[in-house]
């Protein structure tokens, strides 16, 4: 323990940090015990669907050009259909982050007169201009779909009368995000999600519901293809990537909600056939296996951040004591001014430019200038530790990642440093 001591001293961790944070964690283990269950049960899950299709060293091949009969693809995309319990998946390294994965799958299966629901309010930011809400060229409001949305109550429920009163004919497909990007509301559970989906379906069995899964795999043992989803999207680059794809999003679902996103990615015709691994399927197999474990040491982060936070009087959603459905920690911090202490923070105990001052920046597909810190191996990658969030009120920081819990242990101690620093924060 003393040498611990010593070894935060020396990454510049005060003793009164040092000592604040030990006292959260003393009333954490069972917790943490629990979070180890699950990852110990989703690590089963990964092994056995990459022994059921029979993975071997000559998955782990390099492709190019068209990539045809590239075998190391094609099971991966079934090893990622049998953990997520679904018919088929889209797995590549051309999909380029979550929003692309998410356009993909919304394209490929809305056409023109059809109508897009959103039954958990706004999407994030990022999904603005796809849709069209704010107008972009070749969104799909731009193409003739419509779109709907229905906030949620003031308790973060889900308004299910207001979605009856929204659901029409043209009503082809409901989006609903999981987790709550750059707003403070409540993660969805996946039970709640699986309760949304049968409400939906009850009324019209042909709607077809897509999930946005992003920073939700392997937090809980089942996933939203567990309770009635037809299409769950992510990206490789948060959690089931488990911090070594360095690129590739994923749709898992009905076979033919895949097969219309895989004519979407490359052309009519074409579909899966084509798509060179380019080399990357021993990180991309090898992250899969590790992402369970991963996301774990992320979700013990964020519990950690919460507890300390909320100890020092600001708002954290979730709060301290209440269930987990993602690995994001949002922490409601008042100021520009924490903001950028807090990220300071959290770049500062990077591996990887650590030196580095974060910023707030006119990010692409945002409408406020973003801040962001990640000192991370793979550019943007958010299962790695990072924090950011819009220069707006309530001037909140979206914290997660960490590949490891020691690293996001580290990143939150410094955080509250930097706060201290600057003399925001008096402990």
């Amino acid at each position: 323990m003393d040498e611990n001591r010593k070894m935060y001293a020396q990454l510049g961790i005060s003793e009164a940090v040092y000592n604040f944070g030990e006292e959260r964690l003393a009333s954490l283990r069972e917790r943490f015990d629990a979070i180890d269950r699950v990852a110990e049960y989703n690590q089963s899950k990964v092994i056995a669907a990459m022994q059921k299709n029979r993975v071997n060293a000559g998955c782990f091949v390099g492709t190019t050009g068209y990539g045809y009969n590239d075998v190391g693809r094609d099971t991966l995309e079934r090893v990622y259909a049998d953990a997520f319990h679904t018919e088929a998946a889209l797995v590549r390294p051309q999909i380029t982050c979550g929003t692309h994965a998410l356009a993909i799958a919304l394209s490929a299966n809305l056409l023109p007169g059809d109508e897009l629901l959103s039954p958990v309010g706004r999407p994030y930011d990022t999904l603005e201009e796809v849709i069209g809400i704010r107008p972009s060229k070749c969104s799909l409001r731009e193409y003739g779909v419509t779109y709907d949305e229905v906030a949620l109550l003031p308790d973060g429920g889900i308004d299910y009368e207001g979605i009856r009163a929204k659901i029409k004919p043209q009503t082809k497909l409901v989006t609903i995000q999981r987790s709550k990007g750059y707003a403070t509301r409540p993660t969805l559970s996946v039970a709640q999600i699986g309760e949304l989906i049968a409400f939906v379906k009850s009324i019209r069995s042909d709607i077809l519901c897509m999930v946005d899964n992003c920073y939700g795999e392997f937090v809980e043992t089942i996933e939203p293809s567990d309770v009635g989803a037809d299409m769950i999207v992510g990206s490789l680059i948060k959690n089931p990537g488990g911090g070594l794809a360095p690129i590739g999003g994923y749709i898992c679902g009905t076979a033919a909600c895949v097969e219309r996103c895989a004519y979407r990615l490359s052309a009519p015709g074409l579909g899966q056939e084509v798509g060179a691994n380019l080399g990357l399927m021993t990180s991309l197999y090898q992250g899969f296996f590790l992402a369970p474990t991963v996301t774990a040491g992320a979700l013990k982060g964020a519990i950690f951040a919460a507890n300390l936070y909320e100890r020092l009087g600001f708002r954290c959603v979730p709060n301290a004591t209440e269930s987990r459905h993602d690995i994001i920690q949002a922490v409601e911090l008042g100021s520009e001014a924490a903001m950028r202490a807090f990220c300071l923070g959290i770049q500062a105990a990077a591996p990887v430019d650590s030196y580095v001052t974060p910023l707030p920046w006119d990010m692409p597909g945002y409408d406020s200038q973003v801040i962001m810190a990640a000192g991370a191996f793979i550019q943007g990658s958010s299962i790695e530790l990072s924090a950011d969030g819009p220069i707006r009120e309530p001037y909140a920081v979206y914290f997660q990642g960490g590949l490891t819990w020691y690293h996001a242990k580290l990143g939150i101690l410094m955080s509250l440093q930097k706060l201290v620093d600057a003399g925001i924060v008096r402990l």
